[in-house]
């Protein structure tokens, strides 16, 4: 008998040549799962996998440099979403603060089901230093990091404790990263000792794996279940989510569309499943959502939910599904989705079920009086689109929609337009006319400020000759500005878009609607009475955005704005508009919230704003139900 062949590494040396092999395959294309590491080092990694990152050399596993962990993590989500989830990419970091940084992207990853590969240093294995430098020190338990902050945020979570052990960790960690149902953050953790240390592998370990991304087809029984509930309903309403981009659905779903005339509404996550001018496409849905789609929702009989977890936003806070006798009917490859709202069930890929339900349901079509009713409803949204766009004094500065209404008019259908947090994401739901299924990205199951710049960074490392657009507010800005530099370094050309409105706007809105009256929202001095009333901040965004090495075009007009978008879109350079738009204490041009969102208020309070803010959350609140 013939010994098997080994190959001598360190831990870290055989991570990395274990990454390069491995491949994810969906409808026969094959493509590598992780496609470069993101890294910054420090004492944990930069012995470990920072010599094996530069021994194994960018053909094996392209590394690229960051600025913020967090901001690493954002970047690699990005990529992933652009890729379908079908590809990743991932992120190493020092022991200590560096590991923690990780916590808010992981828990971003996992919240949107989007895959990332964490690989934070750790602590000695051995203890023969003990405490380290940056080490936690636990009284009750000696086997505590502050890695496992990172367990409740990620899918996968294991600590490498031995050589031999990186096997079975690193197996399983691929199987989640590519597993629909499953994927999100996968940490492996590893000592800083252990990563160090050689060991003889197994040839076997290196050759190359193919990660069968699988389409599981809907029951039979299901799919006729589900084709019975349609034909019974009269006011059926499709809730497109995220989950008909993850599965290259779109086409399924306007086939279906198409044959039935069931009206699209869409969440944040989903928007764009229906391009904008597709007569059954009525818009976003929910808190955020067009007047056409939450009335719709209201009147709805039966609620056909694709690919969609059915956030507070899109519920309206499970107010918005108002008729007495509404069903739902969910299609999700995740049975813990599929079920929600005490759901008939169709779990599957989404393709696969929205295939399976055409032919089913092949003849019906809902009447010809529904369909003419919200197309009247989607015609009469579209003209309060137009006049949110619109500007009247090309010479005037831009409220905050007439920034969106100009930027409409220079992007492609190609173009990928990106936003997490603040007023945006509301005025895009509302507003933004998708073009294409990877046009619309917003991240807004975690809405985290300062994903936009670094996310916009991995879709454009995903699609090279994509124009990519980060929406950014000033609070977010501030938050997270560190990727300029990297986009700068690797001459990855994104566009920002930068809108100063002189404080935490979305919050302002927020906080006057439940009595706080903008308390500590504003970025002004503070005034004689100690509240952040005064002029506003002298700050100069512009300028911090030119010093770290973008080119920077300042807007002062619609008609200026206009000019430098055109002029971004055309550059081969990462270039940054600046525009000055309403302060934070004044409304962006959007039409009004179409649905609540529950945001408890004081049930005690002296001051007249609050008092009155209650007394509108009780009157909402009461039509809350459960749906059972």
């Amino acid at each position: 008998m013939t010994a098997s062949a080994v190959r001598r590494l360190t831990v870290a040396q055989a991570l990395v040549e274990f990454l390069a092999h491995q491949y994810t395959e969906r409808d026969g294309r094959r493509q590598r799962l992780i496609n470069a590491t993101w890294g910054i080092f420090g004492h944990g990694n930069v012995a470990g996998l920072g010599q094996a990152l530069l021994e194994s050399g960018p053909d094996t596993m392209p590394y690229l440099q960051g600025r913020n962990e967090q901001a690493m993590v954002h970047a690699a989500v990005g990529y992933a979403r652009q890729n379908n989830r079908l590809a990743a990419q991932a992120v190493t970091t020092s022991i200590g603060p560096g590991a923690t940084n990780l916590v808010t992207g992981a828990a971003l990853a996992t919240v949107n089901r989007l895959p990332v590969l964490l690989l934070p240093g750790d602590t000695f294995a051995t203890r023969t230093a003990d405490p380290v430098l940056q080490q936690l020190e636990v009284p009750y338990a000696g086997d505590v990091s502050v890695n496992d902050a990172l367990r409740p945020v990620s899918r996968y979570f294991d600590r490498v404790m031995r050589p031999e052990a990186l096997i079975p960790a690193a197996l399983q960690a691929m199987r989640v990263l590519a597993d629909p149902a499953e994927t999100g953050a996968v940490t492996l953790a590893l000592p800083q000792d252990v990563q160090a240390e050689a060991f003889d592998w197994p040839e076997e370990f290196f050759a190359d794996r193919v990660w069968h991304v699988r389409r599981p087809a809907p029951e039979a029984a299901e799919v006729a279940a589900a084709a019975r509930t349609i034909r019974a309903a009269r006011r059926p309403l499709i809730v497109a989510g995220g989950g008909i981009h993850h599965s290259e659905a779109e086409d399924a779903l306007r086939a279906l569309v198409d044959a039935t005339g069931i009206p699209v509404a869409s969440t944040q996550a989903g928007k764009g499943s229906l391009r904008y001018d597709h007569p059954a496409d009525i818009g976003g849905i929910g808190h955020t959502g067009t007047a056409v789609a939450d009335d719709l929702a209201r009147a709805a009989d039966l609620v056909i939910g694709v690919g969609t977890r059915y956030s507070d936003f899109t519920t309206a806070s499970a107010t918005l599904f108002a008729e007495a006798a509404v069903r739902f009917l969910n299609l999700n490859i995740t049975p813990f989705d599929a079920h929600k709202l005490g759901a008939t069930t169709v779990v599957a890929d989404a393709r696969a079920a929205l295939e399976a339900l055409t032919a089913e349901l092949a003849g019906h079509r809902v009447e010809e009086t529904y369909e003419a009713e919200y197309r009247t409803g989607k015609a009469a949204w579209e003209r309060r689109v137009d006049a949110a766009y619109a500007a009247g004094d090309e010479s005037a500065r831009p409220s905050q929609t007439q920034v969106l209404g100009a930027l409409d008019a220079v992007v492609g259908d190609e173009d990928v337009v990106i936003n997490a947090a603040g007023s945006l994401p509301g005025d895009l739901h509302k507003l933004w006319r998708a073009r294409s299924p990877r046009q619309y990205h917003l991240e807004y199951g975690y809405s985290c400020m300062g994903y936009e710049i670094p996310g916009a960074i991995g879709v454009r490392l995903a699609a090279p000759g994509t124009p990519v657009w980060a929406l950014v507010g000033d609070g977010t800005y501030l938050m997270m500005p560190t990727e300029i530099v990297t986009a700068v370094q690797e001459g990855i050309n994104i566009n920002i878009v930068l809108f100063q409105n002189h404080g935490y706007a979305s919050i302002g809105g927020l906080s006057e609607t439940t009595g706080a009256e903008r308390f500590g929202t504003a970025y002004r001095y503070r005034a004689a009475d100690g509240q952040y009333t005064g002029d506003p901040l002298p700050v100069d965004l512009a300028a911090n955005a030119a010093s770290l090495g973008m080119d920077v075009l300042r807007a002062e007009s619609v008609g200026e704005l206009r000019e430098a978008l055109a002029a971004a879109r055309a550059s081969d350079r990462p270039t940054c508009v600046y525009v000055e738009t309403e302060t934070a204490d004044t409304v962006s041009g959007a039409p009004e919230a179409q649905a609540w969102w529950d945001v408890p208020v004081a049930q005690t309070a002296t001051r007249p704003a609050a008092v009155k803010a209650r007394e509108d959350y009780d009157r909402q609140a009461a039509a809350r139900r459960r749906h059972l």
